[in-house]
């Protein structure tokens, strides 16, 4: 596993987040330290993708959303007024469940990013996929065939893709929503051991139903689950090996021996 480094990165004070009248998250704070992966574990529908989220206000684009609290990015607010979203989730990068390919080469799918946001140059676009490529382990095997369809890589190549996708716009977060549950077991341990090694440049922040991943290569965890109030909220949050070995909490315990989930 990473090294922990003390500094914080993200960090949530008493965050809720509201989807209209509906009541998704409750107080919710967190410390996250910088280069490292941290693991958002809980039964379905207690609010993880909705946390996970709040850290790149993805949440922005469901209408009638609303955030309370204060979310920080190296101790900056992200939910100020003037704060530029677009810039955010340049630092603040995602990759889904499911492997979200465009219609377009392996080459054209990396650097979509980089040209959206007006790089046109030849030189640094190429450098640039051949860095992603290389940060995921695919350049080898694909620097000769950039022109073919992103479609026609197996699912475990398509999400190192979509990895690569992410870190072509350099971000220092990188959010991964339960980015193994769809994958075979083989090429979850390739996207295990790449996560680990990218965790010694960027701060990860992952949910995931399997326990035993999070074991593996998490360095701290948040247990979540639905409050009596039927609101998704933050029952546990410590180091890995302390919320597995030694969990302050009997819902955790319980979840986690599979009483619950």
């Amino acid at each position: 596993m990473t090294e922990i480094q003390p500094k914080s990165k993200l960090r949530t004070e008493a965050a809720g987040l509201y989807y209209g009248s509906y009541h998704a998250l409750t107080d919710i704070t967190l410390d996250i330290p910088a280069c490292s992966i941290t693991a958002i574990i809980g039964p379905s529908g207690c609010g993880k993708s909705s946390l996970l989220r709040l850290f790149n206000r993805t949440n922005d684009l469901v209408p009638g959303a609303r955030v309370e609290g204060k979310i920080c990015l190296d101790d900056v607010s992200i939910y100020e007024k003037d704060i530029d979203v677009i810039t955010l989730r340049e630092r603040v990068g995602m990759v889904f469940q499911k492997p979200n390919i465009f219609p377009m080469s392996i080459y054209d799918n990396v650097v979509f990013g980089p040209r959206h946001h007006g790089i046109r140059n030849r030189s640094v676009l190429m450098e640039t996929a051949r860095r992603s490529l290389s940060q995921v382990a695919m350049w080898d095997d694909v620097k000769d065939n950039l022109k073919k369809s992103g479609f026609e890589l197996s699912p475990g190549e398509q999400q190192r893709l979509c990895i690569a996708r992410a870190l072509a716009m350099e971000p220092e977060v990188l959010l991964m929503d339960e980015s193994c549950s769809a994958l075979d077991p083989a090429s979850t341990m390739k996207i295990e051991e790449l996560m680990l090694e990218l965790a010694k440049k960027y701060t990860i922040i992952i949910v995931t139903h399997n326990m035993e991943q999070a074991v593996r290569i998490s360095d701290m965890a948040a247990f979540m689950m639905i409050g009596d109030d039927h609101v998704g909220t933050l029952i546990e949050y410590g180091t890995t090996e302390q919320i597995f070995s030694r969990p302050q909490d009997k819902r955790t315990l319980d979840y986690i021996t599979g009483r619950f989930g």
